[in-house]
């Protein structure tokens, strides 16, 4: 039993490092879908570059808007911010908004930027789109020193239907699978520097000391488990309520509910402030002295006119 706990706390210590190695493996699996059963480089200067392209950029693209569209901080900042602006700056902290919406675009790029560096580390996307690019400087520098059919024959190297001859096409094949492992792992560099250096920052210019931190870490993901989990029950629990009045014909019992306010107020931004001792912009609302506890009326969403009625 001791062992099973171990391996479960294991689990859980590392579930970001296990995320990470799934979202890898799925792109990596992915990539190799789309080569094997989708990719045909059409072979000609008018299309290739852009076929390419669009097979390297798209999918990354995909992933960036899927991330975001998935992110609840995202939602979290945004949510009602056109009918209340403020809900954006609280406090006046619009720096603290920024870094908030930095980084949920920070984290929202680790899987397209996975995609990129997959794609390019295979090469077979950038050598469709290099090969239809018709520029003579590129043209040059990989048809220097080659027969004058290389130029024609450039967009058609990707493909088998290529007059050159076998050697001068591995050859051509060889520097733009070179030139595309260069971009792929110049992209890997510089991501792995950049998270260290930010994280190093973030470390560094923190309000409190690494044991504090561990533990506000550990704090906010078991209030965000606990409010998923009470969350099920008390809707399931209001739910049973309004079906039981409904079918028994009766008036409903009570049944308290925080305020249209207080849902507003534990949905902002939260900025760590070392003059109160909170972990959670819910904590800092649960521990107000000047609460109000009067209940409101239920505010009920009209769903075609998009207005909120009492």
């Amino acid at each position: 039993m001791d062992s099973y706990q171990t391996i479960v706390r294991f689990l859980v210590n590392q579930k970001s490092t296990i995320g990470y190695s799934a979202m890898a493996l799925l792109t990596i699996g992915g990539e190799r879908i789309f080569t094997m059963f989708s990719f045909q480089c059409p072979c000609n200067h008018e299309q290739n570059f852009a076929y390419g392209l669009t097979f390297l950029l798209g999918p990354a693209a995909v992933l960036l808007v899927a991330s975001l569209f998935l992110s609840a901080g995202l939602w979290r900042l945004y949510t009602g911010c056109c009918l209340n602006p403020i809900k954006l700056c609280p406090r006046g902290n619009c720096c603290g908004c920024f870094r908030a919406l930095l980084a949920i675009v920070c984290g929202a790029c680790v899987a397209p930027v996975m995609w990129l560096s997959v794609a390019l580390l295979n090469g077979t996307f950038y050598e469709c789109a290099i090969s239809g690019v018709d520029d003579g400087m590129v043209a040059g520098s990989f048809c220097k020193n080659r027969t004058a059919a290389c130029r024609e024959e450039l967009a058609r190297v990707p493909c088998e239907r290529s007059k050159l001859s076998r050697d001068e096409r591995m050859e051509l094949l060889l520097m733009f699978r070179a030139q595309s492992q260069i971009l792929g792992w110049s992209i890997v560099m510089v991501t792995a520097l950049a998270a260290l250096l930010s994280s190093c920052c973030r470390r560094c210019r923190s309000s409190v000391s690494y044991l504090q931190l561990t533990f506000w870490q550990r704090y906010t993901e078991k209030e965000r488990e606990r409010f998923d989990a009470l969350a099920v029950d008390y809707a399931t629990k209001l739910a049973e309520r309004n079906l039981k009045s409904f079918f028994e014909n009766r008036e409903p019992d009570p049944f308290p509910l925080p305020g249209h306010r207080a849902w507003e107020e534990v949905s902002e931004y939260y900025t760590f402030s070392r003059s109160e001792q909170c972990y959670s912009i819910l904590q800092r609302y649960v521990e107000r002295s000047d609460r109000d506890f009067s209940p409101e009326k239920m505010l009920v969403l009209d769903v075609e006119s998009g207005l909120e009625m009492a």
